[in-house]
């Protein structure tokens, strides 16, 4: 089992688990969900299927079983698979789980075309089969008290969205980010335009800013900015891969004829409003609000069982899901 840490309070446990193997263990998001499906009790973990010698030994020390993708698509009793392989093989072991009929939790950017994605969810729809994303904050409860401040009107008309994400990679880790055009913009920034497009819908024009800036002699896209125009609204998003303490300056920001809602940092989670007037649940003035305890993961994992089992929808459609792809590819001059 994969015990390294204490775990949060996961789901009660359900009288049959659902079976569900890791194809890929490289991602950066791998291990923690692996531990999340090992300790949950409506998981059961089959095994991951992983190449590298190094990667799969890390699963080996936690008790979870090397498998082949093979056996994976041969089990009738795997009902789903979480893609978490490289980026370049997302999409090609996301079809391979879906044409065997898994339902699908693929880490992100799901695919690098709009082709791709295009085809992951056409065999989704064929198939009658989940496809969920790993966006990270899909789930987050900053992210989503925020959206539902923008959708009940309560922060007035949009006008502007602005987000922050930055990170400091080693330089061994720049050449998989640099195999993409779109680098940190793609690679990372992908989080927050996913909450971006979700929330404003489809940008009339996309425009990127994509620099190498490092003293580094490599292809990796380090220093990004893209800009979505709408309507009546603009959006801002940046990051950079040189930024030390990152984590506590990455934010997200919306801003309103009624005022303004700041998510900073975002993790761990931390919200204000200021509002002209009351609205909502919401009083005028500055506010912090309450956030309830929150882990990266643990929330798209039990959403993903329980719509398995029918009794719940994801948060994020199909359609969705294309748009999400589109509106990437498009900030990442990958379109």
């Amino acid at each position: 089992m994969l015990s390294a840490i204490a775990a949060p309070a996961l789901a009660a446990p359900q009288a049959t688990k659902t079976r569900v193997a890791m194809i890929g263990g490289s991602h950066s998001h791998a291990f923690e969900k692996g531990r999340i499906f090992s300790q949950s009790g409506e998981w059961e973990l089959a095994g991951v299927a992983e190449e590298d010698e190094k990667v799969a030994e890390r699963y080996k020390r936690a008790g979870v079983k090397r498998v082949s993708i093979d056996e994976i698509l041969r089990d009738a009793s795997i009902r789903a698979v979480a893609v978490e392989s490289a980026v370049r093989d997302h999409f090609r072991h996301a079809r391979l789980a879906l044409e065997a009929g898994k339902h699908v939790h693929v880490e992100k950017p799901p695919a690098d075309t709009l082709d791709g994605m295009r085809q992951l969810v056409a065999l989704a729809k064929k198939k009658n089969l989940l496809l969920q994303s790993g966006y990270m904050w899909r789930y987050h409860p900053g992210m989503i008290e925020v959206i539902e401040a923008v959708r009940n009107g309560w922060l007035g008309e949009v006008y502007l969205v602005r987000g922050q994400i930055g990170t400091l990679i080693d330089a061994d880790r720049r050449p998989e980010w640099g195999e993409f055009a779109g680098g940190h913009m793609f690679e990372l920034c992908a989080h927050l335009i996913d909450v971006t497009t979700r929330l404003m819908g489809r940008p009339q024009k996309v425009t990127p800013f994509l620099r190498h800036d490092a003293s580094l002699h490599d292809k990796l896209m380090d220093n990004t900015v893209a800009i979505f125009e709408y309507g009546k609204a603009m959006a801002i998003i940046s990051g950079a891969t040189m930024q030390p303490g990152a984590g506590r300056r990455r934010m997200f920001e919306v801003q309103g004829t009624n005022g303004v809602a700041i998510v900073s940092p975002i993790e761990p989670p931390v919200v204000t409003l200021d509002l002209a007037e009351a609205a909502g649940p919401y009083k005028k003035g500055e506010q912090k609000i309450p956030m309830p305890e929150y882990k990266r993961y643990v929330d798209d994992l039990v959403e993903f069982a329980a719509a398995i089992r029918g009794e719940k929808r994801l948060r994020v459609s199909l359609d969705e899901e294309m748009l999400v792809q589109e509106t990437l590819l498009r900030a990442s001059g990958m379109s």
